[in-house]
């Protein structure tokens, strides 16, 4: 089910340079911080760290101490130069990071000096539905992202982390959190006792997971690793499914659940398994559409989704108001983020590659000086 990018050649060319001493805070004497930006590669793009300048808040703007990255799969489609809106060159990565705020600009109302933040991935969606111009304003892609000591964003592209989270578990939330969120309960409208269907460990999938458990729905995750499933359990899920030695999972999600099918599908495989996923969906069940690890080919029937009333939702992350609204979930109940795997700053091409790891479970962090 799940096909793996071919970054070989990519990761293979990834480059790290010397870069100089960790700043600690803010200081009249502090001018210089490290990144990572994009540089051309025979395919896509590698990562150069660098030294700049710290740059200074303007007016409702928030310079951020980043103390910790986060990545997701479409980062690697950026480095392989399969995603993004042209060339990408000079661009620092990630979408995903928390920190504390270091500074302010003038007429900052939002957030005061020494609040804990993370950004929103879609720097101008803030609430309602996205326009042209909020989609244009995604980290790591269309603007500079988050792989930087220090950055400078509008205060309307911050929100205010839970208390109980490190800001490594806090960096995993904006893009795999919010989008698990807006899947199951923007747009999906989960309930107590729903079957969710989950695909696959990676981070989108392992957050639905534990959304669903804490609010009460009965999930149903697939892998090819019973090891997996096994960790899957331990977190509260509700039946699982070895995908490679069950190959019709979809008759097995409704045998598990007596006949009636999945209420909630989060859909990240593609092309290879939308058919799988329609067959498991209850009638009047909802599909987020989400990924395509397989591929983004597959095709939806529209004659199967009118007779069974199922619905599906395109999904591409979400609003700085899911974003709030998840948090006050994840405050109420609690709940701690599942990193895989940490690394530190100046191991950051190494995070990429294992990013692209069939041993992935949950997410992938890269802690800051």
């Amino acid at each position: 089910m799940r096909q793996r990018l071919k970054l070989s050649a990519a990761l293979a060319s990834l480059l790290i340079c010397t870069s100089l001493a960790t700043p600690a805070a803010p200081s009249k004497t502090e001018t210089t911080m490290r990144q990572y930006r994009l540089e051309k590669a025979d395919k896509g793009y590698r990562l150069v760290q660098q030294q700049a300048a710290v740059p200074k808040p303007g007016t409702r703007e928030v310079l951020v101490h980043v103390r910790a990255t986060a990545l997701n799969r479409r980062d690697l489609y950026v480095l392989a130069g399969q995603y993004g809106p042209g060339d990408l060159t000079g661009k620092v990565p990630l979408s995903d990071g928390a920190g504390e705020v270091a500074a302010i600009g003038a007429q900052v109302s939002r957030v005061k000096v020494g609040d804990r933040v993370a950004a929103i991935f879609f720097q101008r969606w803030l609430a309602g539905k996205p326009d042209a111009a909020s989609v244009g304003s995604a980290l790591g892609g269309a603007i500079d992202g988050m792989l930087s000591e220090y950055v400078v964003l509008n205060e309307d592209g911050l929100v205010r982390i839970p208390d109980h989270l490190s800001f490594e578990e806090a960096a995993t939330l904006p893009c795999a959190g919010v989008t698990a969120w807006n899947g199951l309960f923007t747009r999906g409208n989960l309930q107590p006792g729903d079957y969710v269907l989950l695909e696959g460990t990676g981070g989108v999938s392992i957050f639905g997971l534990q959304f669903a458990v804490a609010a009460g729905a009965k999930p149903i995750i697939t892998s090819s690793s019973d090891a997996k499933l096994e960790h899957a359990k331990k977190l509260g899920a509700w039946q699982t499914i070895n995908y490679k030695s069950t190959a019709d999972w979809d008759q097995a999600v409704m045998k598990l659940t007596e006949g009636h099918g999945a209420d909630q599908v989060l859909e990240v495989g593609g092309e290879q398994t939308i058919p799988k996923a329609l067959g498991s969906t209850a009638s009047g069940g909802h599909i987020a559409l989400i990924g395509g690890l397989s591929g983004w080919n597959g095709q939806l029937p529209a004659g199967l989704l009118a007779i069974r009333s199922i619905r599906t939702s395109g999904i591409y992350v979400g609003s700085r108001a899911d974003f709030e609204a998840m948090n006050a979930f994840i405050a109420e109940h609690q709940l701690k983020p599942v990193i895989d795997k940490e690394f530190k700053f100046a191991d950051a091409p190494a995070a990429f590659a294992y990013m692209d790891s069939a041993t992935l479970f949950g997410k992938v962090v890269i802690r800051m000086p």
